[in-house]
């Protein structure tokens, strides 16, 4: 594996380095964008290797839909769906990512060679989770969860929440994240393989996360690596015609991910490599 890939760094105002581009291949039935594209083992992993040539960087494979009110499945069931797709990935060196709620899958995919373990509950959908990152000593993505989000836990869509008050929801997700990092930290997990993202699109207003998106060097100064994950969101396509398609969304997506990299993350997980790529391309050239 190249240690360079998954090297963490504290945020920096300055010296900017390129974030890493994370690919998303979704072997599942019920996503919102890709559902039921890559449920076939030679779609998904043609799929992944096409997300590599385009300039991914990580392939973050999951079983699990996210998208508002999807049921939750069992693990045998996601294990069925990903773990032929990690091992074929891994067997042809692409750094693998698993985006799983549950332990049992993290554990099985680090028994195959992923290398980060991407759990959009930070811990607390599975009380194994921690144990499954403190043992494997992978790199572990805490995602903000709030007691009113989740797959398949009647969660709103993006613009539908009003738990979280008009202008506190930065203040909220950072003592939220800093929370879930102390305890992750107690449960054994190493500091310097902690990532954090902010959840974006999970039970927030589009208000809400334009309002995270517009601080992401706030979140950075909590000391750890920041992943953004706005990936053709709900709330890009008010952007868009009503009628507009999913892939429309990606132009925002690419922008997101330019601004991101100024604002000094750790990487962007999307669905349209080659759009962000070539962002992030002009980007880096547009620095000093």
């Amino acid at each position: 594996m190249n240690s360079e890939l998954v090297a963490l760094r504290p945020y920096r105002p300055i010296g900017l380095t390129r974030p890493r581009i994370m690919g998303i291949v979704n072997v599942t039935p019920d996503s919102f964008s890709d559902g039921g594209d890559y449920l076939r083992l030679d779609a998904a992993i043609a799929h992944a290797e096409a997300l590599v040539a385009a300039g991914a960087q990580l392939v973050d494979v999951g079983g699990e839909s996210t998208r508002p009110g999807a049921e939750r499945v069992s693990a045998v069931e996601e294990q069925r769906r990903v773990l032929p797709v990690i091992e074929a990935l891994a067997d042809r060196g692409i750094p693998v990512s698993v985006d799983t709620l549950n332990a049992s899958t993290a554990l099985a995919a680090a028994e195959l060679g992923v290398v980060i373990i991407n759990d959009v509950s930070a811990g607390l959908a599975d009380p194994g989770m921690a144990r499954v990152a403190a043992e494997t000593g992978l790199h572990f993505v805490a995602s903000h969860w709030s007691a009113s989000n989740g797959r398949g836990l009647n969660a709103p869509g993006d613009g539908s929440r009003s738990s979280t008050s008009h202008g506190t929801v930065l203040r909220d997700v950072r003592n939220d994240l800093k929370n879930r990092v102390a305890e992750l930290i107690v449960n054994g997990v190493r500091p310097d393989r902690i990532i954090l993202d902010p959840g974006i699109g999970f039970a927030k207003t589009a208000e809400e996360n334009w309002q995270l998106l517009a601080n992401i060097a706030a979140l950075g100064t909590i000391g750890y690596p920041v992943l953004i994950g706005a990936s053709r969101k709900r709330f890009l396509g008010a952007l868009l015609a009503p009628d507009a398609p999913t892939t429309a969304r990606d132009p925002a997506t690419a922008t997101i991910s330019a601004l991101a990299a100024q604002a000094g993350v750790w990487g962007v997980r999307v669905h349209n490599v080659a759009a962000t790529k070539t962002a992030l391309d002009v980007w880096e050239a547009m620095q000093p």
